[in-house]
């Protein structure tokens, strides 16, 4: 059984007309700059510090490395499933292949809530390493235009750069990527100067204690920095607008993982070898670090990088985040003007404004810090579904095309589903009881709409 076959008898909506299909010109190449532009942002450049300081202490590498790790197995999954199933909606679309419509659902929502809270917090930081770099050069933006944590009414700033990204994406995906591999060379780059600057004054006495915290403190930390992997999974909504899914797919979700994570490790032991954890719960610890041991110059180059790395997330996290959205009311759970795409360039954009301004008014009003842990939640929730979708389609579907099949039978996947839901409890009681809310919420939503409007729900038959 083909691919297209094996969609249009699941459910008949995954096929669409014309009007709903996506223009196909993504390569492998542009599949790695998609997740490394997704993925090394925030974590690297803000979170590396915040963890180390309050919960891990130089042992944020192993935190690192058990992140990765659970990421892995689930990167894993998600290979087999993009190059087999395919579709635009990620996890969503292999949960709905894998159980149906409500399991489904309950992924989508998750997914909104995990990308447009990173839309919005992402945009966040932007806006301060914006602020800082507009002040270095001897401007400054009024007070009442900084945000809330800065004092002021409204984060301009950060607005503008939702509100950017969202013409662009609007403009074509192939244009927004040639922006996305640009800023991604950029913050390498930038990376690449933290690491050449700051090797030569590693003091191994800053490693001591190597793990403060203790080992709760080590996967608290991994729970936490867990939001740092948002990205590898972008890479999968992209099947539906790339060239060669069944091999670019899995290619690009493993390596774009396995680069980034060799990144926050090297970057990680680096940083809290120049100067002690203690120092690092600032919004800015890498050109922080930078600037403590006397490099003003280079950290100013660091928090350039920091700005294109940033600018790169929101684009491919905004990216994965419409294509949700667009898979979702192209199944009829949503509703259907947010399936539409545009004649010539062919993007949602009907789903592109309506995600990106609620997401640029949060980035602008709305205090973001404490939401931080439902991306991480949303992400884990995601990767526990999917490694959970393999096993049932290797029961349920023995015989469809794998291009890319898991190694070691479902051992993996099952490796997978128990990592991420043991780094899942260990996030607050706080987060679990908003993730908690907010599925309340969708469910409602789900009876109240998307049950009488979806395929399932109007009884509509395969092609």
């Amino acid at each position: 059984m083909n691919v297209r076959s094996f969609l249009r008898t699941r459910w008949p909506n995954s096929c669409p007309d014309e009007a709903r299909t996506l223009k196909r010109c993504l390569g492998t190449f542009d599949l790695i700059f998609l997740g490394v532009g997704a993925i090394i942002g925030t974590g690297i450049f803000v979170l590396t510090g915040t963890v180390a300081a309050t919960h891990t202490g130089p042992a944020i590498v192993v935190s690192f490395v058990i992140a990765g790790i659970a990421c892995g197995f689930s990167a894993l999954s998600y290979a087999e499933l993009a190059s087999s199933v395919g579709g635009c909606g990620s996890s969503y679309g292999y949960c709905y292949a894998a159980f149906g419509e409500l399991p489904a659902w309950v992924v989508g929502w998750a997914l909104i809530m995990e990308y447009g809270v990173a839309v919005s917090l992402v945009a966040v930081g932007w806006s301060s390493y914006f602020r800082d770099i507009v002040s270095a050069i001897g401007f400054q933006i009024p007070q009442a235009l900084s945000g809330a944590l800065a004092g002021g009414t409204v984060d301009l700033p950060a607005v503008a750069i939702v509100l950017i990204v969202m013409v662009l994406l609007m403009i074509g995906v192939s244009h927004s990527t040639k922006v996305n591999n640009a800023a991604v060379m950029i913050k390498i780059l930038a990376l690449v100067i933290f690491v050449a600057v700051a090797f030569g004054h590693i003091n191994p006495d800053n490693w001591v204690p190597f793990a403060p915290f203790g080992w709760t403190g080590i996967v608290k930390g991994a729970a936490g920095i867990f939001l740092a992997y948002v990205g590898f999974d972008v890479v999968a909504t992209a099947a539906e607008e790339t060239k060669d899914p069944e091999k670019s797919l899995p290619r690009a979700i493993i390596g774009s993982l396995v680069i980034v994570t060799v990144a926050y490790i090297v970057v990680a032991a680096v940083l809290t070898g120049i100067v002690s954890y203690q120092y690092l719960n600032v919004g800015s610890p890498v050109s922080h670090a930078l600037q403590l041991i006397g490099f003003r110059f280079a950290s100013g180059l660091v928090a350039a990088g920091a700005i294109a790395g940033m600018t790169t997330v929101i684009i491919t996290v905004y990216y994965g985040f419409t294509r949700v959205v667009f898979a979702m009311a192209r199944d009829g759970l949503l509703p259907d003007g947010l399936s539409l795409v545009t004649k010539n360039a062919r993007t949602p954009a009907v789903a592109i404004a309506i995600c990106g301004i609620p997401a640029a008014f949060a980035a602008g009003l709305v205090p973001l810090d404490s939401l931080a842990g439902l991306v991480s939640i949303g992400t884990l929730l995601a990767f526990f579904m999917v490694c959970l979708s393999v096993a049932r389609m290797r029961y349920k579907h023995p015989d469809l095309k794998r291009p890319f099949k898991t190694p070691f039978g479902i051992v993996i996947p099952v490796l997978g589903m128990i990592s991420c839901a043991s780094l899942a409890f260990m996030l607050s009681s706080i987060t679990l009881a908003m993730f908690v809310l907010w599925q309340s919420i969708g469910l409602a939503v789900y009876l109240g709409y998307s049950v009488r409007h979806s395929g399932q729900g109007t009884k509509q038959t395969p092609d």
